[in-house]
């Protein structure tokens, strides 16, 4: 699995997370669909983003759905996933987007791959993800061709490139496939007009799915002597950070220029998520999802980052004095009153009677704390973590403990949260509500 653009499921919220996993499983049955369980290898993250545009264009249609089988992936459960054109184009640029990765990784002879009949064998695999990728591309009136002279003509301009040459003239074939890829979903979705503007907001993805490929591998090129084309071409991570937010901001002005059915998860995937993206590969990175992973601020500390400026410790809060100011209901800070009296869980001081460490009062069927669910005992712990285990749900899914029963992420969800904003699921274009949840997360769209 590759690609820029990896959501975290706790920022996307339900409804982003469900669709952008109904075109990430559509995407990979396609594949298998038309090409095999062997090109199911090549999903990826940034090429069900044309399977997005498309339905963000035409809108949710019936039977763009279909109702997929269990799989391994999904802990063994069924999902409604997408379905038709979109899917199809996302495929085909899926195989020729993966054909690059080989045969890039085939020229720097990274790994196995420096090895004579190992790299062969790679160009062979190669050649016929670009065979199905043409055959997949003709079937929806998309011509690959396009996508694959742009592979072809990487290698030679990665060859004249060094010292002061510009990092967009590398940059500039994969710029040329995406801006196609994305133009096309507006022949796809009936709304010509779009292609215009998707075509821009291709090129710019394109530039910085290349930028942010080589801050991340620079590191690990240079250890291995491999090319990289900031390190080429003598370009500074502070040229690159430029850039990127230039694309960015090319991409959200584009997309202002597009007639969307339903703008809702392109633009969070294309707006804030590959905000996220860039702030990731430059080394801005933390999480921030409630209830979750503790984040790490610009300082590598714990917690939900530092707090504001004029309420650090020692400083008048907003509601007075205190080590963080006195709280809203009287008290000094960290001690102070609440409605419930010493302190929020209901109790008096920090270590009394109903405090954070002591049982408070039983919680009634009116309100308060929702009750925990009892413990497993020893044996059937076991039995759930094996079934579990088996139906791959610990690895693939998000799932109770199976002996203590609270919430568990997947094990290879990596959460990237980020300091982002947090869900906006219930926005839509978050940047159009008044005082939306996404206030302050950086879009200035």
């Amino acid at each position: 699995m590759f690609g820029i653009v990896r959501p975290c499921s706790h920022r996307l919220g339900e409804r982003f997370k469900t669709e952008w996993m109904a075109h990430l499983c559509g995407l990979c049955l396609a594949l298998r669909a038309d090409h095999g369980q062997f090109a199911r290898i090549v999903t990826n993250y940034d090429g069900l983003l044309v399977s997005v545009l498309t339905e963000a264009q035409s809108g949710p249609a019936p039977g763009a759905r279909r109702t997929a089988g269990p799989c391994p992936l999904r802990g063994m459960r069924t999902a409604a996933v997408a379905k038709g054109e979109g899917a199809r184009l996302a495929a085909a640029v899926s195989l020729v987007l993966a054909s690059a990765k080989v045969r890039d990784h085939v020229a720097d002879r990274d790994g196995l791959l420096a090895r004579a009949p190992i790299a062969a064998a790679a160009r062979k695999v190669a050649r016929g993800w670009d065979r199905a990728g043409a055959r997949a591309g003709a079937r929806i009136g998309f011509d690959t061709a396009v996508l694959v002279d742009a592979v072809d003509r990487q290698e030679g301009i990665e060859a004249l490139a060094g010292p002061g040459t510009p990092v967009l003239v590398v940059t500039e074939p994969t710029e040329t496939a995406t801006a196609a890829a994305f133009a096309h979903t507006a022949q796809l979705a009936g709304r010509p007009g779009n292609a215009p503007a998707l075509a821009e907001a291709g090129r710019y993805f394109g530039r910085l799915a290349h930028l942010l490929d080589a801050v991340e591998d620079q590191a690990a090129d240079a250890a291995a002597g491999a090319w990289n084309p900031l390190t080429a071409t003598g370009t500074p991570l502070a040229e690159a950070r430029r850039l990127a937010d230039d694309a960015l901001h090319g991409i959200r002005l584009a997309l202002r220029e597009v007639d969307f059915a339903d703008a809702g998860l392109a633009h969070r995937l294309l707006v804030h998520e590959l905000k996220t993206s860039v702030d990731r590969a430059f080394g801005v990175s933390g999480c921030a999802h409630a209830g979750g992973h503790a984040g790490v601020n610009a300082a590598g500390q714990g917690g939900h980052g530092a707090p504001p400026q004029g309420y650090g410790p020692g400083q008048a809060g907003p509601y007075g004095s205190g080590p963080y100011g006195s709280g809203p209901y009287g008290g000094q800070g960290g001690q102070g009153g609440t409605p419930y009296g010493g302190n929020p869980y209901g109790g008096g001081g920090a270590g009394g009677p109903g405090g954070p460490w002591m049982p408070g009062p039983p919680v009634g069927p009116g309100g308060g704390l929702p009750p925990q669910k009892p413990r497993r005992g020893l044996l059937a712990g076991c039995a759930v973590s094996i079934g579990l285990f088996c139906t791959c749900q610990l690895c693939c899914t998000d799932h109770e403990g199976p002996w203590s029963r609270k919430k568990r992420d997947a094990w290879c969800d990596a959460c990237d949260c980020g300091n982002g904003c947090p869900d906006c699921s219930g926005c839509g274009d978050c940047c159009s509500c008044d005082g939306c949840c996404c206030d302050g997360c950086g879009c200035d769209c």
